[in-house]
């Protein structure tokens, strides 16, 4: 064979295969980057869990995917597994992740569910090095997740229960014509703890109010709160404490419309997703929710731009939880900081990171036990200075109470372990 064939076969063998290597290497930068959304998606409360879905997939696109991706032109796939609002079927769901090779997982919905989730997560990472995953809590508010329970592969995005119920009681405790309080809420450890907490510092800061009423019923089972509202209205409370959501809310929403029921409600979640139509005129100046992210008025342009732009691709929705923008904003800065889609170099990335959100404001991820800290706002459910209503309904939220983020922290009893490697 002629010496000249043999080394031109040999050049074109080694050219064809730096080609193999370099579209296979090609292809694996263009490989999506794959987010879990793991919520109720079916149930009773699918119409909150298919809220957040949206908006965070809306994020993607919006902010990232529409500008070429992110790592030299990657694309964030969002994956929605459906947990049913089930600490059972959330396990499943999590194996299935781990399956896929999924290594993000957004979660928000339930306390119970995300301590399960964190569960699963913890022990999975102890036991397969290399593999870890990322549990990013966005709104389960639990004070156990960033305390005793804390995990160096779980971060929450939300200020806790504590945190706002802090808030809440400051406010309650300036008005003078509060003199007993109601307190309903969900039979988990949302709930209990909303309970005993509200008490405990209603006690230090006004003792001299009466809590008339305290009350757990069970969490997405009861269809008609006129029973329980009646005993409200018995009680003769001035004021009611609730940390209900979705389609509990709903329901004693409308109960409370029904019965004519005329007092301050102080509320985590009283607002969207159906509710805020449900409450409509007669919930005017009456319903006051607790809530990170200013409501109207929308403090920049930017933002506004944002929730335009949502509003034109889901007409029906509304953007209810800017947190989720928060996270996967300083998620994909992890990633293009450390040029790592590694669930540790994300974590490491994040600790006691400093972000600046659409609405203009630094938040602060602290290290010690990845709880989030931004300013927290009371708003009330009016139509009046609403240029973003809820529901398609023209009422909405207007923030009246402002708490800086200095204010808002507190200390950690969080003893975390960290991995080495």
């Amino acid at each position: 064979m002629p010496t000249r064939f043999i080394q031109n076969a040999l050049k074109l063998r080694t050219l064809l295969l730096i080609s193999i290597i370099s579209l296979s290497s090609t292809a694996r930068t263009q490989e999506p980057i794959r987010i879990a959304f793991m919520d109720p998606l079916s149930g009773a409360f699918a119409s909150v869990g298919t809220s957040g879905l949206k908006q965070l997939e809306f994020a993607a696109d919006y902010l990232f995917n529409s500008h070429g991706g992110i790592l030299d032109g990657r694309t964030i796939e969002i994956v929605p597994l459906d947990n049913q609002n089930s600490p059972t079927e959330t396990q499943i769901q999590f194996r299935r992740a781990v399956s896929e090779g999924i290594r993000i997982i957004f979660q928000g919905n339930g306390s119970a569910v995300a301590n399960a989730l964190n569960s699963a997560v913890t022990r999975h990472n102890r036991r397969n090095p290399g593999q870890e995953i990322l549990q990013i809590n966005y709104s389960a508010v639990d004070p156990i997740l960033t305390e005793e329970n804390c995990s160096f592969w779980h971060f929450r995005f939300d200020a806790h229960e504590v945190m706002k119920l802090n808030v809440l009681t400051d406010y309650i405790a300036s008005n003078p014509d509060i003199k007993s309080v109601y307190i309903i809420g969900q039979n988990y450890s949302f709930g209990q703890i909303l309970s005993d907490t509200s008490i405990a510092l209603l006690k230090e800061k006004r003792p001299d109010i009466e809590i008339v009423g305290n009350e757990l019923h069970p969490i997405g089972q009861v269809k008609d709160f006129t029973p329980y509202v009646t005993k409200i209205v018995s009680s003769g409370a001035d004021a009611v404490i609730t940390g209900n959501w979705g389609a509990d809310m709903v329901s004693l929403a409308r109960s409370i419309i029904d019965n004519g029921l005329d007092i301050p409600i102080f509320t985590f979640y009283a607002a969207y997703d159906g509710i805020t139509a449900t409450l409509g005129a007669d919930g005017k100046n009456m319903i006051r929710l607790i809530h990170n992210e200013t409501s109207n008025p929308i403090p920049t342009e930017q933002r506004k731009e944002f929730i335009r732009a949502f509003k034109a691709a889901n007409p029906n929705n509304d953007v209810t939880q800017p947190r989720i923008t928060n996270a996967l904003s300083m998620i994909v800065l992890a990633m293009e900081e450390t040029q790592s889609t590694d669930p540790y170099d994300i974590a490491l990335a994040l600790e006691d990171m400093r972000f600046t959100t659409l609405s203009g404001e630094e938040i602060w991820m602290r290290g010690e036990d990845h709880q989030i800290f931004q300013s927290l706002h009371i708003s009330v459910h009016t139509d009046e200075g609403i240029e973003f209503d809820a529901d398609n309904s023209g009422f909405g939220l207007f923030s009246e109470y402002h708490v800086p983020t200095e204010e808002t922290i507190v200390p950690t009893s969080c003893r975390m372990r960290r991995p080495s490697r």
